[in-house]
């Protein structure tokens, strides 16, 4: 009866959360999501490769994730692309990792160690910056008064001038929050996200303060971005 009761309630709002639980429990799938969320579209051949299937059980998967409306695909000629389909899916996304247990398993290869410790010290969450290296800098935006980090977290009247002395715009016209806390599913605290996140990411990629690291979404700090972090929020450079 309780299965039958659950049925039944979810039919009597409208809502199948259940649907969308099932797109995710199954772990081929979730990794294609957490690899979409650098924010790139990709082929489902490189899918494939990534999560270490075959080219055509990675298909069946995209399908489903694109039929279900936690992908979108692209066509560019011949080739299918598919990309997270819109922040609210990262946010899922991110929420449940956060709430996932860590894995013990040790690496399986010194590259392997590698990898992770990168994405863990620096990395995109879509369109903003996560990590040790993210979470360093919204303590030292909040402590030099630049944020509000609150149960309402916002840009203080100082966060508004700072942005204009470093030169960074984030885009006017957008419903976006301007500032959001997004839980850090390798840390398990809140970073910077939201439209200032967005385009605080966005000029560190733009200017170098940060590159990419190969293929993944991995990132690492330059030292043009020490030095910057540095003058900018007093962040010292052992902390990147």
């Amino acid at each position: 009866m309780g299965g039958m009761d659950t049925q039944r309630a979810g039919q009597d709002v409208g809502v199948d959360l259940a649907a969308v639980a099932g797109l995710l429990a199954d772990g081929t799938r979730a990794a294609f999501c957490l690899a979409l969320l650098d924010g790139r579209a990709w082929t489902a051949i490189e899918l494939a490769r990534h999560a270490g299937v075959a080219p055509s059980t990675a298909t069946s998967h995209l399908n489903l994730l694109v039929n279900g409306g936690l992908l979108a695909e692209e066509r560019h000629g011949r080739h299918r692309y598919v990309r997270v389909a819109d922040r609210r899916v990262v946010e899922l996304i991110e929420g449940l990792a956060a709430l996932a247990p860590q894995q013990t398993a040790r690496p399986s290869s010194l590259s392997a160690s590698g990898r992770q410790q990168a994405l863990a010290r620096a990395r995109l969450c879509y369109d903003h910056l996560a990590g040790t290296v993210a979470l360093a800098i919204t303590d030292a935006m909040v402590g030099r008064g630049l944020l509000e980090w609150g149960s309402e977290p916002g840009l203080t009247s100082g966060g508004v001038s700072w942005l204009a002395e470093v030169g960074i715009t984030v885009p006017s016209g957008s419903r976006r929050p301007l500032v959001r806390a997004c839980l850090d599913w390798t840390e398990r605290r809140p970073h910077l996200a939201g439209a200032v996140g967005a385009a605080l990411c966005s000029h560190a990629l733009t200017v170098g303060w940060v590159t990419r690291i190969g293929t993944t979404r991995a990132l690492a700090v330059t030292t043009t971005g020490r030095r910057a972090w540095s003058d900018y929020v007093g962040l010292p450079t052992d902390d990147l």
